[in-house]
């Protein structure tokens, strides 16, 4: 039973670096608008794989063109460090498996201003047809569905913001909900300010704002 440590949005000065490592998770997830240098201080303390979608505060952590961290006509010395934390996979309108569980993300906040991870409702529409379709073609490869889905954004009406354009939600995040089946969706940007978020249903799937963290089992 994998032991998921979400966090998003807000250090949480509980997550020393003893607490870190007596929580002893199987893997680390970040919903984004976390400084890098403490998702890296949670890799070096947990020794857990770390998967992340972006916030909208965040930089832009998209790797290089086709993929690669490095084009092949970079030489040894002139490498640099790839964009996001240290340790971490970027899972931005990506599927990846870790701790024995395949996890889908689509970071970003609807967009209010200029500057990157924000995208319109349409945008996020595009994103999570794409997003869609590559989960479908590796349920035909491997058989399994989506276990976690990864957002910075709460789907809207679902623990969002409203009346507030900044943080409302995305519609899109329905419809993929119903495509992926995903038994959890983590997101964050909504801040509690200390009054604890309930979890959420949409059609099966367990909606939770993580901020600024918890721990969960699957």
């Amino acid at each position: 039973m994998p032991k998921i440590l979400a966090v998003a949005d807000e250090i949480d000065p509980a997550l020393t670096f003893d607490a870190l490592r007596a929580l002893a998770p199987d893997l680390v997830v970040s919903c984004g608008d976390l400084p890098l240098d403490e998702l890296e201080r949670m890799v070096d303390a947990t020794n857990a794989p770390l998967l992340y979608v972006p916030g909208n505060h965040d930089p832009d952590l998209r790797a290089k063109p086709g993929g690669l961290a490095y084009p092949p006509s970079v030489t040894h010395r002139d490498m640099v460090d790839p964009p996001g934390p240290r340790g971490g996979t970027n899972v931005d309108g990506r599927i990846e498996e870790a701790a024995g569980l395949r996890l889908a993300g689509l970071g970003g906040s609807l967009r209010y201003r200029e500057g990157p991870n924000q995208y319109t409702q349409a945008q996020m529409r595009r994103r999570a047809r794409r997003l869609a379709w590559h989960a479908r073609l590796r349920r035909r490869v491997g058989g399994r569905a989506v276990d976690v889905l990864l957002t910075h954004a709460p789907p809207r009406g679902l623990g969002d913001e409203e009346e507030d354009p900044v943080h409302q939600g995305f519609d899109a995040f329905h419809a993929l909900v119903r495509r992926l089946r995903p038994r959890l969706l983590l997101h964050g940007h909504v801040h509690p300010y200390g009054v604890p978020r309930p979890d959420r249903d949409l059609d099966g799937t367990r909606v939770v704002n993580v901020v600024p963290h918890r721990v969960l089992e699957l």
